[in-house]
């Protein structure tokens, strides 16, 4: 019995066979480190950002791509990519640059182009600009927003540089388009409780997105939040607690909602904390024990959508 919407099962669907993810770098930062609305950046956030199985960004994309099909191609015999511009901020560019970068990416075998960014790096013009390319190449296209969590403290308290407000803005005009919403979110942040949890499952559900991506905090060396770690300044949650957190989160989440992953992965060579130094298939195996020992399920508690009070009088 499938527990939860997975991402290689909707590939499947979608594309007829296994997909995978090539990533690309662009030389892109970010408006929390240029000064446009911060210059320190998100405290959790290391000076590569988060790309790091990232070729280096002065390759042009076609090279890019061209070299990480050579290596996953024979490893997976697979012959449909996703394009995944994975780094910092990539909607952070002036509109004909990414458009540039974003064409050099529509090669035959990729079904797809998946672009990572910031809330508030969402505009009308871009979005037109994308779904315009996708229209012409015959690509799907979906943007993937770093929201981290609903709880405007916390937001704040990583320097996130941006609000609910933001993301909620990006949702509304992204789907206007033929474009599709991932959303990344990190379920232990150390001044969230399962409430912010749960929270961040109904609003995900009802602004109807179309994808998750979770992720357990790591700790990367020379942060922000590497200080306040090696200061004694952070409670971290166990990892039972976190396995728990994902269950309550996928009960809360409305089932047609596409499920990436369940944890993000980072080398320990960089990090001084990840994934409580456990394998990441460890941790996943647990959750999905977890769902079968409680006969749980994805959209389980999915039930405050659609004036829930009134259901009774129907």
């Amino acid at each position: 019995m499938q527990r939860y919407n997975t991402y290689s099962e909707y590939l499947k669907r979608r594309y007829g066979e296994k997909v995978y993810k090539l990533p690309v770098g662009l030389p892109v930062t970010c408006p929390n480190r240029d000064g446009a609305c911060g210059t320190q950046g998100c405290t959790f956030c290391g000076e590569i950002g988060a790309g790091y199985e990232n070729l280096p960004a002065s390759m042009t994309v076609t090279d890019q791509i061209n070299a990480n099909r050579a290596h996953i191609s024979p490893k997976y015999k697979a012959e449909k990519f996703i394009a995944y511009f994975q780094n910092f901020s990539n909607t952070y560019l002036p509109p004909d640059q990414l458009k540039h970068y974003v064409q050099q990416a529509c090669q035959p075998d990729i079904v797809s182009i998946a672009l990572a960014t910031r809330p508030d790096c969402v505009n009308d013009q871009y979005l037109e600009m994308l779904c315009g390319i996708g229209r012409e190449q015959g690509k799907d296209i979906s943007l993937e927003l770093g929201l981290q969590t609903v709880n405007y403290h916390s937001l704040v308290q990583v320097n996130r540089g941006h609000t609910l407000a933001e993301f909620i803005d990006a949702v509304l005009r992204i789907k206007k388009y033929k474009i599709d919403v991932c959303v990344h979110l990190i379920l232990n942040l150390p001044w969230d409780n399962r409430t912010d949890v749960i929270e961040n499952a109904k609003i995900l559900s009802a602004l109807g997105v179309e994808q998750v991506k979770l992720h357990a905090l790591y700790i990367v060396k020379g942060t922000v939040m590497a200080e306040m770690y090696q200061r004694g300044e952070l409670q971290l949650i166990s990892k039972e607690e976190y396995v728990q957190r994902v269950v309550t989160f996928l009960e809360y989440l409305h089932p047609q909602i596409v499920v990436q992953r369940l944890l993000g992965r980072a080398p320990q060579s960089n990090t001084l904390f990840t994934n409580w130094q456990t394998g990441w298939w460890k941790i996943r195996d647990d959750i999905e024990k977890m769902l079968e020992a409680q006969d749980s399920r994805q959209g389980k508690l999915c039930t405050y959508l659609n004036g829930s009070a009134v259901k009774k009088f129907l």
